[in-house]
């Protein structure tokens, strides 16, 4: 099994003066995501702490940038991705692969 983690970008449109005002409305805009996985995943039963342990390595916050994770399963060892199984349909191989991460 591997645990798989997916995560949601956000980018600050508010974050910068753009017309030299001084202040700039906040607005964050979703911003695509990624997926982690950590392979040969055995801990089921802690699979929440497991994830808590882990944000340190994947979510990021910054006045211009978020990434924060939104979900998180485990999956079988074959499981692809949505990107990882598009780039198989679409270009007949995977070249960008989830993150991978070790506990």
């Amino acid at each position: 099994m591997k645990l798989l983690i997916s995560t949601q970008n956000y980018e600050n449109y508010g974050a910068h003066d753009w017309d030299g005002q001084g202040e700039c409305p906040q607005y964050w805009k979703a911003k695509g995501g990624s997926d982690y996985v950590v392979k040969n995943f055995t801990n089921i039963n802690n699979t929440t702490e497991v994830v808590m342990a882990l944000r340190g390595q994947i979510e990021e916050d910054s006045e211009y940038f978020r990434s924060s994770i939104i979900n998180w399963e485990v999956v079988a060892d074959d499981y692809l991705t949505e990107f990882e199984q598009d780039q198989l349909d679409y270009e007949g191989k995977i070249r960008f692969f989830a993150k991978e991460l070790e506990l």
